[in-house]
């Protein structure tokens, strides 16, 4: 199951974390996997291309991790792509919830 978790502080997406593979099929025919993967990478790649937000990145694919969290008061502009990767990876949970957990924790 992959385990995902949004982090937010005062209504506002301060990071997130991936971990674990879905489980949906084996390891490279995942599309599950591949959602979440795409969605996620597109975000960071994303706010590191249209905004100046610093963030710490932290990465282990051995475990299948992704770790994102914004060094400091994010811009408007990440807050709306956060929105998006939000809706985007609760549309792959609505669906799949026997290989996604999703939840949002005030930090």
């Amino acid at each position: 199951m992959t385990n995902i978790t949004f982090y937010k502080t005062n209504n506002s997406f301060v990071g997130f974390r991936v971990l674990g593979h879905s489980g949906y099929a084996e390891e490279g025919s995942d599309i599950v996997c591949a959602g979440i993967s795409v969605l996620t990478i597109n975000f960071i790649n994303s706010v590191d291309s249209f905004t100046n937000d610093k963030f710490i990145l932290n990465e282990n694919p051995d475990k299948a991790l992704i770790e994102f969290k914004f060094k400091s008061k994010s811009s408007e502009q990440s807050q709306l792509l956060f929105k998006s990767l939000a809706l985007g990876l609760n549309d792959l949970y609505e669906e799949n919830r026997d290989f996604i957990s999703l939840d949002y924790k005030e930090v």
